[in-house]
């Protein structure tokens, strides 16, 4: 059986590759636990200096698996202690003591684009495109893209993209400093800064990256768990539902504010 995380490592670079391919590697509770240990493995290992985080097939991630939690829901599950699960992916990657970078190439997609946004760099394929497309379902970002966005591309470029929900594609992503570089071969590029980075003293790394991920006011922290009040408010709301079976119709949404 294949499994949907694969680990290559090239001297002290690892690379993490989300995989399943057909859903354009959209997270469900078995990748879910897959990257979490994934990310711990290479977090707590000395012996890797640098991290890069790809996704298998023509994406990086295509989110929340939208039909396996729909399932979830019209089931009468509590959704909540998903929303803490991934949370603890975009802490794992904010509190390592190591680089990480994301080699997107496709789509990042709601959460898919909130994974590429807490690494510390981001190399995006010339097709790559970044969508936080939350509110397309009558949602909101809830992996730091409130958090990320405003920071990366000011505030007024985050509301509108994260209020219009549209793609941002790699050049665009580049000029909003979304994107640290652009290249054909992304992974290749990405593994090659990587292993720039792995040459670096690794205590003065893991303090650059501490400095300044805390020196943004209020902290990742505070901005997933307001994410979470407000998620969780809207994951029970008719408007989600509505959203979500539009999306499966392949339909306009009719969104009727309840």
């Amino acid at each position: 059986m294949t499994s949907v995380l694969l680990i290559e490592r090239e001297g002290p670079v690892s690379t993490l590759i989300m995989n399943r391919p057909d859903t354009r590697n959209a997270l469900d509770p078995e990748l879910l636990a897959a990257l979490a240990a994934g990310l711990e493995e290479v977090s707590a290992d000395p012996s890797v200096r640098a991290v890069v985080l790809t996704g298998s097939g023509d994406a990086f991630c295509s989110g929340a698996d939208l039909k396996g939690a729909l399932a979830d829901l019209a089931a009468g599950a509590d959704l909540g202690p998903r929303i803490v699960a991934f949370h603890a992916l975009i802490r794992a990657i904010v509190r390592a003591p190591k680089p990480f970078i994301a080699a997107v190439r496709g789509p990042a997609v709601g959460f898919g684009a909130d994974l590429a946004l807490a690494c510390d760099l981001r190399v995006l394929s010339e097709d790559a495109y970044l969508q936080e497309k939350f509110v397309a379902i009558g949602l909101m970002p809830d992996g730091g893209g409130s958090f990320w966005l405003p920071r990366l591309a000011g505030v007024g470029r985050a509301l509108e993209l994260l209020m219009l929900g549209r793609r941002v594609d790699a050049a665009e992503a580049l000029s909003y400093g979304l994107a640290n570089r652009v290249a054909a071969d992304e992974r290749s590029e990405a593994r090659t800064l990587a292993a720039q980075l792995a040459e670096g003293p690794p205590l003065a790394l893991a303090a650059i990256k501490a400095a300044v991920r805390g020196a943004a006011e209020g902290g990742i922290d505070a901005a997933l768990e307001h994410e979470k009040r407000g998620q969780t408010a809207l994951l029970a709301s008719a408007d989600f539902r509505e959203g979500v079976a539009a999306w499966s119709a392949k339909r306009a949404p009719r969104f009727q504010g309840r």
